[in-house]
C-alpha cells in the first residue's frame, strides 16, 4: 500500500510563477517567441565587479561557510546600511540563501504550527508557500486597486486579530502591486504590532527601486521597534543576480536571531560561491543604484503607457518595485494566460504574465487579474502591450464574451470576485 503524504505536502500550493511553464516550453518547441512578463527576472547585466569576483577565485576546494555568513559578507552588508543611515551590529545579520530561506526562518521562529499572520493581499505568492512549510496561516486583509494597493486602515487591521496571531508581513515596495507605503502607514503597522505584542517581518528586497522622487521608508528605522521588528533582504534584484541565491536576515532581537542561527546551523551554510560574488558590490558607488533605479522607472512608464491604451484594462501607476497588477476584461485570467500560450502569437510571439488569483489568500479575489513584472528592455514591453492588445479580443472572441468597449469609451469593470466577507 502507498503511503499517505503528509497534510503539509497536500496543501502545498503551486506558484502561479511558475506552474505554466510546461505550456511555455512547449510553444517554444512550436518556434513561438515568448516574452516574460510572468516573473521577476531581470535582463541588466549583473554588475562586472561582483562578476568578477568569481572569475578571480582561485580555491581549490570549495568549502562549507560559516552558518551565519562569512565576516566579510556580513560585514558588506552592514556597510550596506550604515551608508542608508542605520547602524547595525554584525550579530544582527544572518545570511541565508535567499531572502525566500529568510522568510521561512522567520515564520519558523516568530510562530508555531497553528499560529497565525496577518499580511495584506495580494501578496508575494511565495509567502503561502512559506507558511504551509511553517505550519503558519496566513490572515488577509485585502488592499485595493482603486486606492494604489495602499493599506487598509487601523480599523480593519484590529478586526483581523485573534488570539492566534503573532506576527504582521508586509512587503514594501510591495510585490506584487509596486506599492510604496508612507512613513504614516508604516507607523500604524509598527503601532499595531506594538499594541498587540506581535512581530513585524518586513520584506524589503525592493528597497531601492522607488520612482517619482519617492523613498521606501526601512523598518529598522521605526523608533522604539527594535524588539519586534525583523527584516528580509537579497542581493537577488538589487544587482540582477536572482540566481546566487543569497539573502539575509537583519534583526536587533537577539532572542531572534539566536534561534535563526541555530535554524541556519542546521542547514549548515548559505552559498558560498555567492558570497564571494556579493563582495563585489562594494566597488559599486551611487551613480550604479541611480541608473538603474531610472532603468526601471522608464519601464515602467512605457509598459503604464501602453497597457493604459488597452480598452478593458485597469491599473494604477506603480510608486516602486518592478511590477503591476492589473484587472483585465476577461472571466479567468489564468485561462487568459494559457490562451497566450497555446492558441495565439503575433508575428511569432506571445506573452507569458502571472495570473492573481494566486497572490489573494481570499477565495476568488484577483480571478480577472495578472501580475506583470517590467523586467525587460523598453522594445521587449512595447511588443507585449501589442501582443496583449491582439490577444484580448481574440480570447474574448473565443470565450464568448462581448469585447471591452474601444478606448476612450467609459469601460464598466466586471466582478468576478467573491466579497471579502464571505
Amino acid at each position: 500500500m502507498t503511503p499517505p503524504l503528509s497534510k503539509r505536502a497536500r496543501l502545498m500550493p503551486a506558484s502561479p510563477i511558475r506552474k505554466l511553464m510546461p505550456l511555455a516550453d512547449e510553444a517554444r518547441g512550436r518556434g513561438i517567441h515568448i516574452y516574460h512578463l510572468n516573473i521577476g527576472q531581470p535582463d541588466l547585466e549583473t554588475p562586472e565587479p561582483m562578476r568578477a569576483r568569481l572569475h578571480a577565485l582561485r580555491d581549490k576546494v570549495f568549502a562549507y561557510t560559516p552558518s551565519g555568513g562569512t565576516p566579510e559578507y556580513v560585514s558588506t552588508v552592514q556597510a550596506y546600511y550604515q551608508g542608508l543611515g542605520i547602524p547595525l551590529g554584525l550579530e544582527d545579520i544572518i545570511a541565508t540563501t535567499g531572502g525566500s530561506e529568510a522568510l521561512l526562518f522567520a515564520f519558523m521562529a516568530c510562530a508555531n504550527e497553528g499560529d497565525e499572520a496577518i499580511v495584506v493581499e495580494p501578496f508575494y505568492t511565495n509567502y503561502s508557500a512559506f507558511a504551509t512549510m511553517a505550519g503558519v496561516t496566513l490572515v488577509p486583509l485585502t488592499s485595493r486597486a482603486e486606492d494604489g494597493f495602499h493599506l487598509p486602515p487601523r480599523a480593519a487591521w484590529d478586526k483581523a486579530i485573534t488570539d492566534r496571531t503573532r506576527l504582521v508581513l508586509l512587503c514594501n515596495p510591495s510585490n506584487p502591486t509596486g506599492t510604496v507605503y508612507t512613513p504614516e502607514e508604516l507607523r500604524m503597522v509598527a503601532a499595531f504590532c506594538r499594541d498587540h505584542g506581535l512581530f513585524l517581518v518586513a520584506d524589503e528586497v525592493y528597497r531601492e527601486f522607488v520612482y517619482d522622487g519617492r523613498e521606501a521608508l526601512s523598518a529598522l528605522t521605526l523608533p522604539e521597534c527594535e524588539d519586534f521588528v525583523a527584516v528580509v533582504d537579497s542581493q537577488s534584484k538589487r544587482y540582477s543576480a536572482c540566481g546566487i541565491r543569497l539573502g539575509c536576515l537583519i534583526s536587533r532581537n537577539r532572542d531572534l536571531t539566536e534561534s535563526v542561527m541555530k535554524m541556519a546551523q542546521g542547514r549548515l551554510s548559505a552559498p558560498g560561491l555567492a558570497q564571494v560574488v556579493a563582495l563585489g558590490a562594494r566597488e559599486l558607488g551611487p551613480e550604479y543604484t541611480e541608473g538603474i533605479t531610472t532603468e526601471y522607472q522608464h519601464r515602467r512608464d512605457v509598459l503604464f503607457e501602453g497597457l493604459s491604451k488597452i480598452p478593458g484594462v485597469f491599473l494604477r501607476k506603480p510608486e516602486g518595485a518592478f511590477y503591476f497588477v492589473a484587472r483585465l476584461p476577461v472571466d479567468d485570467a489564468e485561462q487568459f494566460a494559457r490562451f497566450l500560450l497555446t492558441d495565439f502569437d503575433l508575428h511569432g510571439a506571445t506573452v507569458m504574465v502571472a495570473p492573481a488569483e494566486g497572490f489573494y489568500a481570499t477565495p476568488g479575489l484577483g480571478r480577472n487579474e495578472v501580475r506583470i513584472a517590467y523586467v525587460l528592455k523598453s522594445a521587449d514591453l512595447e511588443a507585449a502591450v501589442a501582443i496583449l492588445a491582439a490577444a484580448l479580443p481574440a480570447y474574448c472572441a473565443a470565450r464568448g464574451i462581448a469585447p471591452p468597449p474601444p478606448s476612450g469609451e467609459a469601460v464598466r469593470q466586471p466582478d468576478f470576485s467573491v466579497p471579502a466577507e464571505s
